[in-house]
């Protein structure tokens, strides 16, 4: 379906870069008779804008639904939703064309687009770029709570701060109450210091976010490539900054025999439940009814104010770099929840049209 394109019922298409006029969201295939509640879309927006560590660019995201609407429900035909830069400052961006920031797409991004590319915060490779996906993902998670189906992304990591418990539902509702996004308390606070010490040093630092889906049935999902795991891997990979995803147990799954780590099957009451989810709730790509569980890794933010080596492409010379006067997160992870929610969202409404199990909002 091309670059920036996924769903194969429900197709999301974004488009814009970081400092251009503007972000948004195409999508085609969403079901009709959807009554649109902008309040939810605003909200998730402003979740998406708003984190401990974040940047101090601030947009207003203020949005428009310009088509596929009617009347305030959904129409069936494509919907276009459009997004407005209205903070974009490209100076600092013009002062650094020529020096690729380390570990950041400047310099692939040049070799791969012959240096047509929008080099200005990164162009469609921005975190600025995912307000579009936010917004569509609203829209998807409005007909997925109509199916019992909640979301909830929370930040588990922050440096060498860890939260190893188990949330319950009740706690990762209330999870936008913390600045960085953990369901603990305790955890928060040690959390933000991580995020402080980095900061003053003028560095960044790095975390891990877990999103649980709960109300999935099982049968979700197609084998292979077109598995549901491997569907929100896909679109988890593509978050900025992204660096590795795992479902359940994950990579320490290596450490355990299958005696252990096996999901075993009862009968309960007449229904078949799975007395461990240490799969995640995704087996051979198909849903099998636990809740599904899944965590990627974000890297520090490779844009920091501690002097770096990289070189000057201009003159074909070493140089170093320091990116004092940029507007960057110090930390990724707290700002990604909403963004981990909304594309879990896109991908879980794409598969339930799959299914059949939504061809109008009614069904």
């Amino acid at each position: 379906m091309g670059l920036n394109t996924f769903g194969r019922m429900v197709v999301f298409s974004f488009f814009g870069e970081s400092h251009g006029r503007l972000v948004g969201a195409l999508i085609q295939g969403f079901p009709a008779g959807l009554k649109v509640d902008y309040d939810k879309i605003r909200l998730n927006l402003s979740r998406r804008r708003t984190g401990y560590g974040s940047t101090t660019r601030v947009e207003e995201d203020s949005f428009e639904i310009l088509t596929g609407v009617f009347q305030g429900f959904t129409t069936g035909a494509p919907i276009l939703i459009v997004i407005w830069n209205r903070e974009a400052d490209s100076g600092f961006y013009e002062r650094i064309r020529e020096t690729p920031r380390p570990s950041h797409v400047d310099y692939p991004y040049r070799i791969r687009y012959g240096g047509f590319n929008d080099y200005r915060g990164g162009g469609f490779s921005s975190g600025r770029f995912t307000a579009g996906w936010v917004a569509a993902g609203s829209l998807a998670m409005q007909i997925l709570e109509k199916k019992n189906v909640r979301i909830y992304a929370h930040v588990t990591k922050i440096g060498s701060v860890e939260y190893e418990g188990e949330p319950d539902e009740e706690s990762l509702k209330k999870v936008y109450d913390s600045p960085v996004r953990c369901v603990d308390p305790a955890c928060s606070e040690s959390m933000m210091s991580e995020i402080d010490n980095a900061s003053r040093h003028g560095d960044s630092v790095g975390g891990i976010v877990e999103c649980r889906i709960y109300g999935v049935p099982p049968g979700i999902g197609d084998p292979l490539f077109e598995g549901l795991d491997v569907d929100l891997a896909r679109a988890a990979m593509a978050i900025p900054g992204v660096k590795g995803v795992e479902f359940g147990r994950g990579f320490a799954a290596s450490n355990m025999r299958g005696s252990v780590f096996n999901d075993v099957l009862t009968i309960e009451n007449g229904e078949v439940k799975l007395l461990s989810n240490n799969d995640g709730g995704i087996v051979g790509g198909v849903s099998n009814g636990n809740t599904i569980i899944f965590r990627m890794v974000f890297k520090p933010t490779p844009s920091i104010r501690i002097r770096q080596r990289t070189v000057d492409l201009g003159e074909m010379r070493n140089v170093d770099i320091s990116l004092e006067g940029g507007r960057f997160d110090v930390c990724i992870a707290p700002r990604a929840v909403p963004i981990v929610e909304a594309v879990a969202a896109m991908v879980l409404l794409d598969h339930y049209v799959r299914a059949g199990i939504v061809r109008r909002v009614e069904d």
